[in-house]
């Protein structure tokens, strides 16, 4: 059985129209899908029911979402039921379930529709973003921004290494001021190995290589037997290894000093390396 669940409708209206039917509980039934011919009408959605069966009879029921753009007064819809018995397929046509469509244009005296009237009045339009114009702006502007670093990205790179040159070198100053003021009130050789361990990790970082493990002959060696290298981790050996400490801090502070003027040293190479031709010195830190 099938019906629509409203009498009228209008074109491109939504209508319901129900399918149901009843049938022996051993009987597999299949109903129409979004497949099926809906002519006159377009298929919208469905919404299927669970099966009931009671008193010894089953029920199945659907419930089809549909509309028409069709402009006949009224409108038949025949949906066929599948049924499964065995190997057999049999096709069960339900009754016609008929609509009426409702006219909202309005008529003349004599039934029919009115004449169209022909309209030049130019009519005001909401301007649009134009989408493709400003796609065009901004590809135009990546690309002189992709030729400006091109044609300048040596000089940018410089730039960029000598900021973080002295980024790095800045921070490595103000650590190893911590470091050796903590030294100075603690007297600790803990805080000298720190201070030494700092000191290369900053020369490597900045020369690129690793002296962190190597020992302070090979470091020596590796600095061309730099005097200042070669004395002040000479002094820091016998500070840190051999708990050997002096009356005053003159070698201490001799050992820290050297040091840090090396790094400076190694610095400036490095500032002059990357391209800089004229580089200021940083800033002294006391130690």
């Amino acid at each position: 059985m099938g019906r629509f669940r409203r009498s009228a409708v209008r074109v491109g209206e939504l209508v319901e129209y129900e399918l149901s039917y009843r049938h022996a509980p051993e009987l597999e039934v299949i109903f129409p899908d979004s497949a099926a011919d809906f002519t006159p009408f377009e298929y919208v959605g469905r919404r299927y029911y669970p099966t009931r069966t009671r008193q010894g009879r089953s029920l199945d029921r659907a419930v089809y979402r549909l509309r028409t753009f069709a402009l006949d007064s009224v409108q038949h819809l025949v949906l066929p039921v599948t049924v499964l018995s065995g190997h057999d397929t049999l096709l069960l046509p339900t009754s016609a379930a008929a609509v009426r469509l409702i006219r909202t244009a309005p008529t003349t005296l004599d039934g029919n529709p009115p004449v169209l009237r022909q309209n030049l009045q130019v009519l005001p339009v909401e301007p649009q973003f134009n989408y493709p114009y400003w796609l065009a702006g901004l590809g135009v502007a990546l690309a002189l921004v992709g030729g400006v670093v091109l044609g300048f990205r040596r000089g940018l790179r410089q730039r960029y290494r000598r900021y973080r040159l002295r980024k790095n070198h800045a921070y490595f100053l103000a650590q190893y001021a911590r470091h050796v003021e903590r030294f100075t009130l603690s007297r600790s050789p803990t805080n000298m190995e720190r201070a030494i361990t700092l000191w290369k990790n900053y020369l490597s970082t900045l020369e690129d290589n690793n002296i962190t493990s190597l020992t302070t002959r090979e470091i020596v060696v590796h600095y061309q037997r730099d005097a200042d290298v070669s004395l002040a981790l000479r002094l820091a050996d016998r500070v840190i290894y051999g708990k050997q400490f002096s009356e005053d801090d003159t070698e201490t502070d001799l050992a820290f000093e050297l040091l840090r003027r090396f790094a400076e040293r190694q610095y400036m190479q490095s500032v002059r390396g990357s391209g800089e031709a004229t580089a200021l010195a940083a800033p002294a830190v006391a130690s």
